[in-house]
């Protein structure tokens, strides 16, 4: 196969393009530019696709023997993932700029790209699985499903930002890491290899925040906008300079002038950017056990009715109930912990957004869509979980198979069961 090498400069993606050159592909290295500003440095650990980065990847590719070339995606990125990062924040919902990434950029952008040149694939330093298996359908005949998987890594697992590619683009992308257990195997693959980034650290953070000043970043971008912190009684307990600094759940950073009357801490619980107004709780107001989802996708295979098959001892395929429910876990975090969950994919959320706006009345997104045409129910079966916040990617997963993936866009807390089983 023909395949594009996407090389950050880092160690994971310069062995997962020596490991698709070993497999014997025809690989081809690229290094997204991702930066306007020509002049930007990595500074240790933080930042990414730098000038420094651009020259590991290059002498990576050299090493390797391939073609190697540098593809200037600067202004697509600011026009997606920057621009994304400003408008969630600004909109009082909680962006993960990752997952944004890997959907305009490195699944979109470049995959798009790659397949216009004629490659038939795109090998990322992902870590994450993908199979293929054989489901039954209906009608008694058979047929082969790709599916994403979770890495056996699991400090270092991607499947959670990876579940916004979509089976379409899924079908067209390589992750040649998927079977290393630990960051050290790779490592020791590079420095077998001779790779000079074998020992490189890693990066971390958002890329375009450097220095790791969230709050500097979109008050640069976004301004002053001094406003009231509240508690739940409305009382003003404190002032911000931009509602759109803070985030469901958080605790520092609050500038609040005087303690809750009970002496314990107080978290932001909501923002309201229609009124430029933070508010803040008890820790128990950011239990939730329910969440609707919009802009929901599923891969190949996953809602069909389909029996099961058993294969090696486990059932691969997804059997709702009659209603649509099935049993599954659900992580709302990069690297949180999945937690059991009943859910089901529906046209519409009723009522998604708790603003009692009907969603077929709903203005359409920029892009002309309606964000919870199709969407994701979520009803946590076990403990609830904590400071979840519109705008997170919801991840569903059966064992390690991703099954589908969807944007909160609400999140609350059910006094009692309202369904039983």
């Amino acid at each position: 196969m023909r395949v594009l090498a996407a090389m950050s400069g880092g160690v994971d993606s310069a062995v997962a393009a020596a490991l698709a050159v070993e497999a014997g592909h025809d690989v081809v290295g690229v290094h997204m530019a991702l930066s306007r500003n020509r002049d930007q440095f990595r500074t240790g650990s933080r930042g990414c696709c730098s000038i420094e980065d651009a020259g590991d990847a290059r002498r990576a590719a050299d090493l390797l023997g391939i073609p190697y070339y540098v593809w200037d995606l600067s202004e697509r990125f600011e026009d997606t993932v920057v621009a994304d990062f400003l408008s969630e924040y600004e909109a009082g919902r909680t962006p993960n700029p990752c997952v944004r990434c890997n959907e305009h950029i490195k699944f979109e952008a470049l995959l798009d790209k790659a397949t216009a040149l004629g490659f038939d694939a795109v090998a990322t330093g992902h870590y994450a699985r993908i199979e293929t298996r054989e489901v039954a359908l209906s009608d008694g005949g058979r047929r082969m499903v790709r599916e994403l998987h979770r890495s056996p890594n699991d400090a270092k697992d991607q499947s959670y930002v990876l579940a916004v590619a979509g089976p379409e683009r899924l079908a067209r992308a390589m992750f040649p890491l998927g079977g290393f257990a630990s960051k050290d195997e790779v490592r020791a693959e590079a420095a077998r290899r001779g790779l000079s980034v074998s020992a490189k650290p890693d990066s971390y953070d958002i890329c375009f925040v450097a220095d790791g000043d969230t709050r500097g970043f979109l008050q640069s971008r976004l301004g002053s906008r001094p406003g009231a912190v509240v508690d739940t009684e409305g009382d003003v307990v404190g002032e911000h300079d931009g509602a759109y600094a803070f985030t469901v759940g958080q605790r520092k950073g609050l500038g609040l002038g005087r303690p809750a009357a009970d002496g314990k801490a107080r978290y932001v619980v909501d923002v309201q950017p229609a009124t430029n107004t933070v508010v803040v709780g008890p820790a128990e107001l950011l239990s939730v056990d329910r969440i609707a989802g919009e802009k929901a996708l599923w891969f190949d295979g996953v809602l069909e009715p389909v029996p099961p098959v058993e294969d090696g001892g486990t059932t691969v395929g997804v059997v709702p109930d009659p209603d649509g429910w099935f049993d599954a876990e659900v992580q709302v975090r990069a690297h949180g912990a999945p937690v059991p969950a009943r859910v089901r994919s529906t046209a519409q959320a009723a009522d998604a957004y708790g603003d009692d706006v009907p969603d077929d009345e709903r203005p359409a997104s920029a892009d002309g869509s309606h964000p919870a045409a199709t969407a994701m129910e979520i009803e946590l079966t076990g403990t609830p979980l904590r400071g979840v916040a519109p705008g997170q990617s919801v991840v569903v997963y059966q064992g390690t198979r991703v099954l589908g993936q969807a944007t909160v866009a609400r999140a609350w807390r059910v006094p009692r069961p309202d369904r039983t089983r």
